[in-house]
């Protein structure tokens, strides 16, 4: 089986827990698992839900949220303590050993706001997580960051879909990485602007 075949397949069974009773409990668990080992976002799953349930749609982002942030620890707590152990074959078996070299580098000239960016771009977010216990980064601006970030965007999508239903979907599963790194760019923007005036 190919590895797009297996992707796919994992892509499937992660959207087959919107039709069960069990989608909350398989949400929060899929974001804690993406944040430090597992391959596909939470974003395919919480889409879904919020489709399905629009009311709920900002309940599920919390709860994307909160998940993904305790999966952002542990893969904080890999990288830190069991980097050589584990980390390096995570990060070493999804293929992203480049990004990790990239993020070393953002990390140097940007410090914890990379974290920031981290939760909106396309790069699988273990390598931040994983990074910045490699880094030795201050856990609890990871945490911090890593909220903001993360939140903003499964409140994103919750928010996108409330406002235009199930519409949405297909647009947002073609354009997200784009969707993505406007996000970043008025994130950077930001920053500059409060650095000017601050």
């Amino acid at each position: 089986m190919s590895e797009r075949a297996i992707h796919r397949k994992a892509y499937d069974w992660v959207l087959h827990w919107a039709s069960t009773p069990y989608g909350t409990v398989a949400l929060f668990l899929m974001a804690v698992a993406e944040s430090s080992f597992f391959p596909i976002p939470p974003d395919v799953l919480l889409i879904a839900l919020a489709i399905g349930a629009t009311s709920k749609a900002l309940r599920f982002a919390m709860i994307c949220t909160i998940g993904s942030v305790i999966g952002g620890i542990i893969g904080y707590y890999i990288g830190l303590f069991f980097f050589d152990l584990i980390g390096l074959k995570i990060l070493d078996f999804y293929g992203v050993m480049d990004q990790f070299e990239l993020v070393r580098q953002w990390y140097i000239k940007r410090g914890v706001w990379f974290v920031g960016v981290a939760g909106f771009t396309p790069i699988p977010y273990k390598v931040f997580t994983i990074s910045a216990g490699a880094f030795e980064m201050n856990l609890l601006a990871f945490v911090i960051v890593s909220a903001v970030s993360r939140g903003a965007r499964f409140f994103l999508v919750s928010a996108l879909i409330m406002k235009f239903g199930e519409g949405i979907k297909g647009f947002i599963d073609k354009y997200f990485n784009l969707l993505s790194i406007l996000v970043i760019v008025l994130i950077i923007v930001g920053f500059l602007v409060v650095k000017v005036l601050f």
